[in-house]
């Protein structure tokens, strides 16, 4: 500090020299400080830029990743990464600012000790502290409160990242500006009030000469903005929840349930839900235990309205616990139980730990696709768990691969199978099989960028309507939320149409009576596919992909290799032939029911037995671990 005081003295020392004047000495050092960092705003202020251009695309994050926090800041610094943005830099005037106030302070007290150096500007005496001397100089804290409102207007509307702040953000900074001048002209000699004066004055200048000459607003895409801000606004609104006070109902069956919990020794088996819908993953599983053992199973969801909670009235074996997710994490840092069933990734990735109080808990991963993970899902997604049921030798020899490139713990790999798959196939054969007399088509896009809706869905539609097929729309269910009012015109443009579109999710009908699934990458085909036997067509978007390095793994992602074996593919400029391979899928579903039906015995471990797989691994586990302890105590 005493280099960068010693440098600011010899240049305000210089100053004074020119004009034997410290008044117009500072007017001077503030002119030539505001050069010298000249390189340094105008990044800041490039970077601004970048931020305001990249602010659509970081809405729209937010809108595809709603609600999962980890996810919006995994996906925010990479593309801070990939713009080249740097998020602290808006933070570096400020820093530099107050670092040039320190050293003001000291030089003007320098000058003040300096017998040699007139203090005098005018009548004015830049030595007096206005705390000191009284009201007399009540007039310096005013015009230095005064120039940093002035900053903050200016900047409030010709920033270009300021100017798109929150009201409550841009209000924040000018309060606490104008009280910190306000503050600094009190209690600091009147020539550090100027220096500070001059510097918010110079910065409106400085600002008003960068607009000039970059025109920064031409750089920005302010429609996409807004559409941008709409999507995350009708987002908000579709999740809001109203604030739960630490009396409401939730928060106290929250706060027992968690007690309750912790109240009860030798846990040995624990599932975790996220929600509602998740329980379908479990169930096979759940029910085989319930039916063949005695096992107690403690079911934590973080959803209070969650089915579970009435099945635990007339099943004694099954106790159910609400724990919302901030309570989640305290919950697993202190897990207690032999065993632990998830189907959320990212076990010790993000906020959600393994226990800290238990070496050996065993963490279960329960697939809830039967994809390759890899491709899907970020890197890591499965490497904190000690046990991973297997879907099928896809899920196997890719653990194995991610265990060999990154020199990964070998883990416990269980050929499960995929329960939901023999609850869907046995659901599928006890329904009459009818044949349509007019073929069904159901057009079921995945949620992600570029996808069907996105890219050509109104063109797949102009080449089928009025044609000898009913088409079903059934986008997914963000795209309806988000998109309404898009829904809403093509209702109405395809009303008198052999098309429905369908918003209403209640019911898995059109995916069991679909003679054809038109898909691009979502995860429904397999479960179509391998519950129907009938084949689909995939449009070629852009890829899913949550891990850019999953090429780095050997095995190739079934999404991707078995494409052409379940259906056809067609890129985005072959659309004008989807009429005709619908054609073809219908004529050849015969021959593609046997293919069909080979992949799903090739691909999924005991098919039709997945669940009592995954029990039985669950009961041998639980017993060895029981053994083992009763060893240990006698």
């Amino acid at each position: 500090m005493n280099m960068l005081i010693n440098f600011l003295t010899w240049i305000m020392d210089g100053c004074y020299s020119l004009f034997n004047n410290y008044g117009w000495a500072i007017i001077l050092f503030t002119f030539i400080s505001k050069i010298i960092l000249l390189p340094v705003f105008l990044w800041t202020y490039m970077n601004s830029i970048k931020m305001i251009k990249m602010q659509p695309d970081i809405n729209f994050l937010k809108v595809r990743y709603y609600g999962q926090k980890d996810m919006i800041a995994e996906e925010q610094a990479r593309l801070f990464k990939e713009r080249k943005y740097h998020p602290l830099a808006s933070t570096i005037p400020t820093i530099i600012q107050l670092v040039l106030l320190i050293g003001v302070v000291e030089v003007i007290k320098n000058g003040i000790d300096n017998p040699m150096i007139d203090m005098s500007f005018g009548a004015i005496d830049l030595g007096l502290v206005p705390g000191q001397t009284g009201a007399g100089l009540l007039w310096s804290p005013i015009a230095a409160g005064l120039s940093a409102w002035i900053l903050c207007v200016v900047q409030n509307t010709s920033n270009i990242l300021q100017a798109e702040q929150s009201k409550s953000n841009k209000y924040g900074t000018m309060f606490f500006s104008v009280g910190l001048s306000l503050y600094l002209g009190w209690f600091v000699p009147v020539g550090t009030a100027l220096y500070w004066i001059c510097s918010n004055l110079m910065a409106v200048i400085q600002l008003y000469f960068f607009n000039a000459i970059i025109r920064p607003r031409r750089y920005v895409d302010y429609k996409k903005l807004e559409e941008s801000r709409h999507a995350l606004r009708e987002m908000q609104n579709v999740g809001k929840q109203k604030k739960e006070s630490f009396w409401s109902e939730n928060k106290k069956r929250e706060r027992n349930d968690y007690k309750r919990f912790f109240s009860i020794v030798n846990k040995h088996l624990v599932f975790y839900s996220e929600s509602n819908g998740f329980y379908k993953y479990f169930k096979g599983i759940i029910e085989y235990l319930l039916a063949h053992t005695n096992i107690t199973i403690h079911y934590i969801t973080s959803d209070p309205k969650d089915s579970i909670f009435e099945m635990e009235k007339t099943n004694p074996q099954i106790r159910t616990y609400y724990i919302g997710e901030n309570r989640l994490i305290t919950l697993m840092m202190k897990m207690d139980a032999d065993m632990v069933v998830m189907t959320m990734p990212d076990l010790d990735n993000f906020h959600i730990k393994r226990s800290y109080v238990r070496s050996d808990v065993e963490y279960v991963f329960a697939q809830h696709a039967i994809v390759n993970n890899s491709m899907f899902m970020r890197k890591g997604c499965d490497d904190n768990f000690d046990t991973i049921f297997c879907a099928g030798p896809h899920q196997k020899s890719e653990v194995l691969d991610k265990e060999d490139v990154y020199h990964l713990p070998a883990k416990k790999l269980v050929e499960v199978g995929y329960p939901l798959i023999d609850e869907l196939r046995e659901k599928y054969q006890s329904m009459p099989q009818v044949e349509n007399e007019r073929k069904k088509i159901l057009i079921a896009p995945s949620w992600q960028d570029n996808n069907i809706v996105d890219s050509c869905l109104e063109e797949i539609l102009n080449s089928l309507k009025g044609g000898k097929y009913d088409i079903i729309v059934r986008p997914h269910p963000q795209e309806v939320r988000l998109k309404k009012d898009y829904m809403q015109v093509l209702k109405q443009k395809y009303e008198s149409e052999n098309i429905l579109i369908q918003t209403d999710f209640t019911s898995n009908n059109p995916i069991m009576e679909a003679d054809v699934l038109i898909t691009d990458w979502s995860g429904i085909s397999f479960e179509y596919a391998f519950t129907t036997y009938r084949p689909i067509l995939f449009i070629d978007t852009p890829m899913k992909v949550m891990n850019p390095k999953y090429k780095k793994i050997a095995t190739v992602p079934i999404q991707v290799s078995l494409r052409n074996q379940l259906g056809k593919n067609l890129k985005l400029d072959q659309l004008s032939l989807v009429p005709e391979t619908i054609d073809y899928l219908i004529e050849h579903k015969n021959e593609y029911h046997k293919t069909i039906d080979d992949l799903a015995h090739k691909y999924i471990y005991n098919l039709g037995h997945s669940s009592e797989a995954g029990a039985n691994y669950i009961i041998r586990s639980l017993q060895e671990k029981i053994a083992r302890k009763g060893a240990g105590k006698e």
